[in-house]
């Protein structure tokens, strides 16, 4: 069983060995038993790696994959296993799926998908999942192939601005039909950074997220109130004890109190409006 909140391995991008090893205590001392990462988080998997070598995994640990096809799924799962110095993963993801024609090369012949099963024929993987931003993309995948898993944004901002391409309720549905675990990511975004002159983004997020503890117990707890499994921390661990505290208070919110605060965050487009026009 996975904890409400997921270590995301993003925060550990840019920083080095002592910070990473904090945060990776913080994570256990708080009950965190699940790990996300992936070989494009700069440094995560080497951060990561280096702990496991000193003091063993105690995470169930999630890697993903960029790569569409085969012998390029084979080759970066190998080398992830190798960087962070484990025997196997716990589950192994298709990151990033953009649209169908990514999704049919990995589900086709010579396609991701066979290097990942011939991996779990190996015991090299034990679960299979699948990331993105586009959760009615993902209700389509999980229909065509039994994913383990499944992970996307959801959040509150989202929920007040559905569209055809962030709306996860459908997805949700099937993702409880089919017993497929759900790791929703951005929690506490915002918007996007609004870019100008001088202006200086203070958190390692391509987004700005909420950073006051009210905002982000709210967020959090809109997020958690759905039929999820976790939801996967952001990627500046300055937000992290905040994050943890609102988890470690959690309680579901009733359908009045969630409506509420979708309504304070609706002047917030969705993240990714600018590039759907």
């Amino acid at each position: 069983m996975s904890s409400i909140i997921t270590f995301g391995s993003y925060a550990l991008f840019k920083v080095n060995q002592k910070e990473a090893d904090a945060a990776i205590e913080m994570a256990l001392k708080s009950g965190i038993n699940h790990v996300d990462v992936s070989p494009f988080y700069g440094q995560a998997e080497v951060r990561l790696g280096s702990w496991f070598k000193r003091h063993g995994n105690s995470f169930f640990l999630g890697c993903k994959t960029e790569a569409k096809t085969k012998t390029g799924t084979w080759e970066g799962l190998k080398r992830s296993l190798e960087t962070l110095q484990v025997d196997h993963f716990d589950l192994f993801q298709f990151h990033g799926v953009k649209n169908n024609n990514e999704l049919n090369t990995i589900l086709g012949p010579g396609g991701a998908l066979e290097a990942v099963l011939e991996a779990k024929k190996q015991g090299l993987v034990r679960f299979i999942g699948i990331t993105g931003h586009y959760p009615p993309l993902y209700d389509e995948a999980l229909r065509r192939f039994d994913f383990d898993t499944v992970m996307f944004p959801l959040n509150r901002v989202h929920a007040a601005h559905f569209t055809d391409w962030n709306d996860w309720r459908a997805l949700l549905k099937t993702a409880r039909q089919k017993d497929v675990g759900v790791f929703a990511i951005k929690s506490v975004a915002k918007r996007v950074w609004e870019d100008g002159d001088g202006v200086e983004h203070k958190y390692n997020t391509w987004y700005e997220p909420f950073d006051k503890a009210g905002e982000i117990e709210k967020s959090l707890r809109y997020t958690l109130s759905q039929d999820i499994t976790s939801a996967v921390l952001p990627g500046e661990l300055k937000l992290w004890p905040m994050i943890i505290k609102a988890a470690e208070r959690f309680q579901p919110m009733t359908k009045k109190e969630q409506e509420k605060v979708i309504a304070e965050v609706a002047q917030y487009p969705p993240l990714f409006a600018e590039w759907m026009e």
